[in-house]
């Protein structure tokens, strides 16, 4: 049996999958914010509650925000700031006693994705949790909490999109608001939401160029508004270095239970 963990900011959810990759569990409870020690003690908890549930002992695989420094084996870049400078690895090991893989969460997105998803059979899959977390720059632009202006997340994120409707001259909506808006032909949303298009077109464009995906996968919220993957594909070649792209733009299959499906097949070798 394999363990995933989803270590969020606001809800740690975890998931027992059987060896063939069906769903055994699943249980979510909310992250002690701010709090380091409890959130050790809140994974370990949730950890041996599938594990009596269950009557198995698994595999433990985590998804976090943020990575683990090579340099230093402490958790850097995280929007969970408590978790920064804190060797979580160390801990969680110690505490369950067995080791414990850890990987990004958008790249347990993409893995969960890639194994049985959205990307299944694909080579090259590359994964994106639209909001949050979203790296690049598009300068100038606002401020970012990582302490950058006009990174990607400042413009692709739900409220980026909320912001840049408002700044248009529209009400205070929220994204999926903006896009039902958009369906109904207001023309002040279509055109937020065109921007917000053409910004993502040039950010995965980037994508392309480096790594040439087969499948780029959606996640998140945004992901479920169904015009982005007709248009974003439509705009992305003015930005790529090719005459030719084959890679296609998907949603995801498992929705908000890819990152921690994808942690639990951190174990797949086994």
């Amino acid at each position: 049996m394999r363990i995933g963990i989803d270590l969020g900011g606001t809800k740690i959810e975890g998931i027992a999958i059987a060896d063939q990759g069906s769903e055994r569990l699943r249980r979510r409870i909310a992250a002690p914010r701010g709090d380091y020690a409890n959130t050790l003690a809140a994974v370990c908890g949730l950890v041996r509650d599938i594990e009596q549930a269950t009557g198995a002992t698994g595999t433990v695989g985590v998804g976090i925000p943020g990575t683990i420094s090579p340099a230093t084996g402490f958790i850097k870049n995280s929007n969970s700031t408590w978790l920064n400078g804190r060797p979580l690895a160390e801990d969680l090991s110690r505490r369950l006693d067995r080791p414990v893989r850890f990987a990004n969460d958008a790249n347990c997105f993409a893995l969960s994705e890639a194994t049985d998803g959205a990307a299944a059979g694909a080579d090259v899959v590359f994964g994106v949790i639209v909001g949050t977390g979203a790296r690049g720059a598009e300068s100038p632009g606002p401020p970012c909490y990582c302490g950058r202006s006009g990174c990607v997340e400042t413009f692709l994120s739900g409220p980026a999109l909320a912001r840049d409707y408002v700044n248009s001259g529209g009400a205070s909506l929220t994204a999926q608001e903006i896009a039902d808006r958009a369906a109904a032909g207001d023309p002040l949303a279509d055109a937020a939401l065109a921007r917000y298009e053409e910004r993502m077109a040039r950010a995965l464009a980037s994508v392309i160029n480096l790594l040439d995906p087969n499948v780029i996968v959606l996640g998140g919220g945004l992901s479920n508004i169904e015009r982005l993957y007709e248009r974003v594909p439509r705009l992305w070649g003015a930005h790529i270095f090719s005459d030719h792209v084959a890679t296609r733009l998907v949603r995801a299959m498992h929705g908000d239970s890819s990152g921690v499906r994808g942690a639990a097949w951190l174990w797949d070798d086994e």
